[in-house]
């Protein structure tokens, strides 16, 4: 925490002449899309995974009604095609558990009044009249959704609703054209169905986390979000 802690203090003081009070806020989204840089080749990795197991699919569907009556006999099936294809399950979750740790450790950095047994001074960091430290809780005590720091919050909805609408959107499109499941097979699997109704709707849960943690960790948040958005419109279009 005290070795992180201090990048964020070296970030803030050289990005300080451009970005002046605001400059941790600026040091947090920097970091931010150094993260998501280091994670692009996974991401890049992901898209490609999505690709192939969408050229996978009519082989799936064929073993699914092969063995229909045997889900073991099933699981071993599309497990060795995966295998033989080269193709991970779980390659599309790689880009988001890499960032965890990084989420977790701005959130902690920030909800922490000591670090390494002294008063935590990123603390007295803000961007523009909201705390780094605090919450959009806060905000209401402090002149409410229009005052400075209510402002700063109405900003981040603002951006992540159009993101999520964009997210929405995109994600719609690109399960109309590489559908988990062939039409008319959504059955095959329990549950499949309702994961395809609910999945264009993930983007809009970033809204409720924004709400509860941190003013830093919602910066990282927003604005990973924001990335995700992009990258995924250039990777999957």
């Amino acid at each position: 925490m005290s070795v992180f802690a201090s990048l964020v203090e070296h970030l803030a003081d050289l990005l300080q002449p451009l970005f002046g009070a605001s400059a941790a806020a600026a040091a947090i989204i920097l970091f931010t899309a150094l993260v998501r840089l280091l994670v692009h080749p996974l991401s890049r990795a992901a898209a490609r995974g999505q690709q192939a197991r969408t050229r996978l699919q009519p082989r799936i569907a064929e073993l699914r009604r092969k063995h229909a009556k045997n889900p073991e006999k099933l699981q071993r099936a599309v497990l060795e095609l995966h295998a033989e294809e080269k193709v991970s399950p779980l390659s599309g979750c790689l880009p988001s558990l890499c960032q965890i740790p990084a989420f977790f450790l701005l959130y902690h950095l920030f909800s922490s009044s000591t670090i390494g047994g002294e008063a935590n001074g990123l603390l007295s960091h803000q961007l523009l009249a909201a705390p780094l430290g605090g919450r959009w809780a806060d905000a209401f005590g402090d002149g409410g959704l229009l005052g400075g720091a209510g402002l700063v919050y109405v900003a981040l909805f603002a951006v992540v609703a159009g993101v999520a609408t964009f997210s929405y959107r995109l994600t719609r499109r690109t399960m109309a054209d590489r559908p988990v499941l062939p039409a008319g097979d959504a059955g095959a699997v329990p549950g499949v169905g309702a994961l395809t109704r609910v999945m264009p709707f993930m983007s809009f849960f970033t809204l409720v986390t924004v709400a509860v943690v941190p003013l830093a960790a919602a910066l990282y948040v927003v604005t990973s979000t924001t990335w995700s958005a992009v990258e995924r419109a250039a990777l999957y279009r």
